[in-house]
């Protein structure tokens, strides 16, 4: 399967992550190296060695936009094919499929710099079909959260960039915990802010910084 790794030990690397990640958003107690330790018992592998996997899928979480653990900083030395791996079990045990994007995004940050003559591409991509988990939303919710912001960035402060086909101050809704995480969608969850704003708190290597700022900003924001 790549690097020695078989798709049973990495299946479970994924579940354990998954259930870690569940038990800290409920508020639980969580000793992480007891997980790394019934992992290296049940594999054959040291503790260590499963502590540095579970960072990996930390980086493939960030490549997805997602939420990474706290104290599992995402390393990023893991190959394309096994972060496609790793993205087909979240997605599989989360029983949410969605659009693979981490092989893509390696793939991108792999081949950043290496190219002074534009590459070709290809004038006729093939289309692929894919089932994706898509989560009902409040309308009024959106609209509420929207209009208390006034047309301003909740989180740079900035003015909307531009007015949109109605003439209205054009903000994005996003979800502080995401709804892949299972974070609600109240306006005690939600804040309008600018495109550049809502990328970085997706994707900015200060993301977690970028969260909490909001949190202390916001009255309306409950931890979830």
């Amino acid at each position: 399967m790549g690097d020695g790794w078989s798709g049973e030990e990495l299946r479970a690397s994924v579940k354990a992550y998954l259930e870690i990640a569940g038990k800290v958003r409920a508020g639980q107690k969580v000793t992480k190296k007891a997980y790394y330790d019934a992992l290296a018992e049940q594999f054959g592998r040291t503790a260590k060695s499963f502590e540095f996997r579970m960072q990996n899928i930390s980086y493939v979480l960030s490549l997805m936009g997602r939420d990474w653990l706290p104290g599992l900083k995402p390393k990023k030395n893991v190959g394309t094919h096994m972060a496609a791996l790793i993205e087909s079990f979240i997605n599989d045990i989360e029983q949410q499929p969605s659009a693979p994007v981490a092989e893509f995004e390696k793939q991108v940050r792999e081949k950043r710099g290496r190219y002074k003559a534009p590459p070709e591409g290809q004038k006729k991509p093939e289309g692929k079909t894919v089932s994706i988990t898509q989560y009902e939303r409040d309308p009024a919710v959106k609209a509420w959260v929207l209009d208390s912001a006034k047309g301003h960035c909740e989180c740079c402060g900035n003015q909307a960039p531009f007015l949109d086909s109605d003439g209205l101050p054009f903000l994005e809704v996003h979800h502080v915990r995401r709804l892949a995480d299972g974070g609600s969608d109240t306006v005690a969850n939600a804040v309008a802010i600018c495109p550049n704003c809502h990328r970085g708190l997706h994707y900015a290597q200060n993301a977690k910084g970028m969260v909490e700022a909001l949190y202390i900003k916001i009255g309306r924001l409950v931890l979830e």
